[in-house]
């Protein structure tokens, strides 16, 4: 007889593509069979009545990165790695920041530092490129995707961090030649720009105003040019964080066409709206971010767009600053002009349950596409699949036990981050992650955070499947 060191009984597992009755059995970290009447575990964990699902993986989150506006994120990788745990996340990337005149390698070894024993998930760096000299783009770049860096992203917005087309299309040429997959935040920094200097001539400086500052079509421009250049350079992008109708309509075309276009969104941009920034007095500051929500209408193409595939990642964009805190989006003050507010929102923990009640249980989207969204395709675009995102032989047992019909009212005194707030406080949702277990190791009981600091490992990304080079063909 053989014994496992831990079975899930009598649970409905769920992966990208099937839906099933089954046992589940772990031995040192790992999935080793799945099938009914399993022998005994020295641990039995009964998921009657439960979902179990692959272990969400956060491919887009921002912890403890330094800034430089004077601003202090308040997740380190401690708290980070916590919230996203009880929120049912088992690997998070965040990013690991270039400023200009920075050399990678230090960056990277910075970022080592910050995470050192702190990880109670497993965990890998994505990069910020925002100084692409002749260094980087010919020796430390290539070099570091050989190394398991294997993604990258380009900001077309914000002073410190914005690249130009030339240089865009060189890093999106070292994509295509060492196999990377590049993430591009497309706004249009000169447009954004003219129109903040507009309304804060007028006096517009209101959090309600940030929305004015960046409307639909800073994006959509952003996005065809984002398109245009990886058309050119031949090589698959992923335009992060889309948050409405016109950039959504950029990358369906695009698709139309055969480019290799992915696209990622946000649980902000199915539930918040700018409405939300014109909250009571400073208040709307809660919920800045960039590019800001929309409206409702906006929000049923962003649905659409994940039941019908235009979407391949909902990820959370967690950028913890708080709230009432002179290092957080009061860095000027409760009046601070809108264009100083720190960008970004919490959001790790809810991630799955928002995506969950909104879409599964409110018939918008599977439970497959479900488990597609938030952990396969992320495991696939950033080279962890099949060790992560997914219920299979062999693959780390990253294993989420969820309450499908478990009621609660979001509040941030529910919630395990580091922040004073959350945008989605008094959001009723149904479905709740109720144990979370991490290379077969329990994390989550019952919704107790049961884990420890340094338990999470630093991955080494393989190069993305969907991103290997290809021999260049020139057009006849």
């Amino acid at each position: 007889m053989r014994q496992f060191d831990t079975v899930i009984r009598n649970g409905t597992l769920a992966t990208a593509s099937d839906v099933f009755r089954a046992d589940l059995g772990i031995s040192q970290g790992k999935i080793v069979a799945i099938g009914v009447d399993l022998d005994a575990g020295v641990v039995e964990i009964d998921a009657t009545g439960k979902l179990v699902v692959p272990g969400g993986v956060d491919g887009h989150c921002h912890l403890e990165q330094p800034t430089r506006d004077g601003s202090v994120m308040a997740d380190d990788f401690f708290t980070g790695t916590r919230s996203a745990a009880c929120g049912g996340t088992t690997t998070v990337i965040p990013f690991a920041c270039q400023f200009k005149g920075q050399a990678m390698r230090d960056v990277i070894a910075d970022y080592h530092r910050r995470a050192a024993g702190k990880p109670v998930v497993d965990y890998a760096f994505h990069l910020i490129v925002s100084d692409p000299t002749e260094q980087l783009l010919g020796q430390d770049l290539p070099a570091l995707i050989r190394d398991g860096y294997t993604s990258f992203k380009i900001y077309m917005t914000y002073d410190d961090m914005k690249l130009n087309d030339r240089q865009i299309l060189e890093l999106l040429s070292v994509a295509r030649r060492d196999g990377a997959m590049a993430m591009i935040h497309a706004e249009n920094a000169d447009f954004i720009g003219w129109l903040t200097e507009t309304l804060l001539a007028a006096g517009n400086t209101e959090p309600r105003y940030h929305a004015q500052s960046r409307p639909m079509l800073v994006e959509r421009e952003a996005t065809h040019r984002a398109i245009s250049m990886a058309e050119l350079a031949d090589v698959p992008i992923l335009i992060v964080h889309v948050s409405g109708r016109e950039a959504v309509e950029q990358i369906h075309w695009a698709q139309g066409q055969g480019l290799r276009i992915f696209a990622e969104t946000c649980p902000q941009y199915l539930v918040l709206t700018e409405h939300d920034l014109a909250g009571h007095g400073f208040e709307g500051a809660k919920c800045i971010c960039s590019p800001p929500p929309r409206d409702k209408e906006n929000q049923a193409v962003i649905w659409d767009g994940l039941a019908s595939g235009i979407f391949h990642i909902v990820s959370s964009d967690h950028a913890p600053f708080r709230y009432a805190d002179p290092a957080g989006k009061m860095i000027r003050g409760g009046a601070t002009p809108f264009n100083w507010v720190p960008n970004g929102i919490p959001g790790i923990e809810t991630r799955l349950p928002i995506l969950f009640s909104e879409g599964v249980v409110k018939g918008r989207i599977s439970l497959q596409r479900f488990v597609e969204l938030t952990a396969t395709n992320p495991a696939k675009m950033y080279g962890l699949y099949p060790r992560k995102g997914c219920l299979a032989i062999g693959a780390d047992a990253d294993i989420v036990i969820y309450d499908p019909e478990r009621r609660v009212t979001i509040t941030n005194s529910l919630l395990h981050h580091n922040v004073d707030y959350t945008p989605y406080e008094g959001l009723a949702v149904t479905g709740w992650p109720e144990t979370v277990l991490s290379r077969g190791t329990v994390i989550v009981d019952h919704g107790d955070f049961v884990g420890t600091a340094g338990h999470g490992m630093f991955l080494r990304c393989d190069p993305p499947e969907l991103a290997r080079p290809k021999p260049f063909v020139p057009s006849p």
